[in-house]
C-alpha cells in the first residue's frame, strides 16, 4: 500500500451493458490501468491527486480476438485538485473493445474442489422448507412495508443513505452493477459529481 502522486485519465466505453468508465493512472513508479467502480462516476476527463493504492497486478482478458494482458492498480482513497480537465488526443491511449468489468466479474469461476474423499458421495442438497397452504401468505407476501406502506424504490436502491441529503457518498465496495444503478438514479434527481470530495450534491 503506497500514496503517490499522479494523473488520472478518465475514458468513457459504450460497451453491451450500457457505458462504462476505465482509467489509466501515470505515476512515477509506472502506467496502471485503473478499472475500479468509483469511476462509475467521473466524467471523462484528467484528474491530478495523490492516489493511494492498495495493489498491484497483472490482469488478462480476451477482446477482438486478442489476449490483452495489462498491469492494473487498485485504488483506494484519492485526493484530487479539481474537478478534471477535458481529455486531448494527446492522452493514453484507451482500446474500444475494453472487457466491461461487469463481465469479468460474470465470468464462471473454476469449479471449487469437493471435500469429500475419494468414491465418497457428497451429501445432496437440503430440501427448500415446505409452506402449509393453510397457513395464510407466508413469507412471500406482496411487497410492501410495515404499517401497509408501499415499498418505495429509491429507498430500496439506496439502503442506508436513503433519505438523501443534500450531499451524498456513494460507498463503492457495493455490487458493481448496484453500484451503477445508484449513479444513474442520481444523475436522474439532478445532483452533481464533485470529484475533488468524491460526493454528490444536490442542484441549488
Amino acid at each position: 500500500m503506497i500514496k503517490i502522486p499522479g494523473r488520472l485519465t478518465v475514458r468513457t466505453i459504450h460497451g453491451r451493458n450500457g457505458p462504462f468508465n476505465v482509467g489509466r493512472l501515470a505515476a512515477s513508479i509506472g502506467e496502471f490501468v485503473i478499472k475500479d467502480p468509483q469511476l462509475d462516476q467521473f466524467s471523462e476527463g484528467v484528474f491530478e491527486g495523490e492516489f493511494l493504492l492498495l495493489e498491484i497486478r497483472p490482469a488478462s482478458y480476451f477482446a477482438g480476438g486478442r489476449l490483452v494482458v495489462e498491469v492494473r492498480a487498485k485504488v483506494g482513497e484519492m485526493l484530487l485538485t479539481e474537478d478534471g480537465m477535458l481529455v486531448t488526443q494527446h492522452g493514453p491511449r484507451f482500446d474500444s473493445a475494453e472487457m466491461d468489468p461487469l463481465e469479468e466479474e460474470a465470468a464462471p469461476a473454476p469449479p471449487a474442489p469437493s471435500m469429500s474423499g475419494p468414491g465418497e458421495p457428497m451429501a445432496p442438497p437440503a430440501p427448500p422448507p415446505q409452506v402449509d397452504a393453510g397457513e395464510g401468505p407466508g413469507p412471500q407476501a406482496p411487497e410492501t412495508h410495515a404499517a401497509g406502506q408501499e415499498a418505495n424504490p429509491d429507498a430500496e436502491l439506496f439502503g442506508l443513505l436513503w433519505p438523501l441529503g443534500q450531499s451524498v457518498k456513494l460507498d463503492p465496495t457495493v455490487d458493481r452493477a448496484l453500484f451503477r444503478r445508484q449513479v444513474s438514479r442520481l444523475k436522474e434527481l439532478g445532483y452533481q459529481f464533485q470529484a475533488p470530495t468524491q460526493t454528490w450534491q444536490a442542484a441549488a
